[in-house]
């Protein structure tokens, strides 16, 4: 993990939230959906293959936890998650990293994909409530 960092891509949209056993969180700076970003800490892992298999199984416990997380933070904002979508595309940002998104069937981009899509709402003052539930 020494010479591991995170690609300056998730630095615009996203802030970190946590660092937990495996993976760097971020939370995606966008209060339309609940949503964060897990990335592993493992120098040039670009695909899942890149992980050992004791890092893939903990990469998958984590992603469980994160979907937890992301159910309460839309259940604190009064529009409870219906659907998580996760995903480790990386089409644009290589870094291997996987995003925990929850859905809902009345949301603005419901049933398409969020990414690049619309104009994201940040949290502004929120931020601090949100990060805070992470620190805890």
């Amino acid at each position: 993990m020494a010479d591991w960092s995170v690609a300056p891509a998730f630095e615009a949209g996203s802030v970190a939230a946590a660092d937990w056993p495996l993976c760097h969180v971020r939370l995606q700076d966008d209060a339309r959906f609940p949503w964060l970003i897990l990335i592993p800490r493992v120098a040039g892992a670009v695909e899942l293959e890149d992980l050992s298999p004791a890092d893939r199984g903990l990469l998958t416990e984590e992603t469980v936890r994160a979907g937890a997380l992301v159910r309460a933070l839309g259940d604190a904002a009064g529009r409870p998650v219906e659907k998580l979508n996760i995903a480790a595309i990386g089409n644009v940002t290589a870094q291997l990293h996987i995003h925990v998104v929850g859905r809902r069937r009345d949301d603005a981009l419901w049933p398409d994909p969020v990414w690049g899509r619309g104009t994201a709402e940040r949290y502004g003052d929120g931020l601090g409530i949100v990060l805070k539930g992470f620190r805890a």
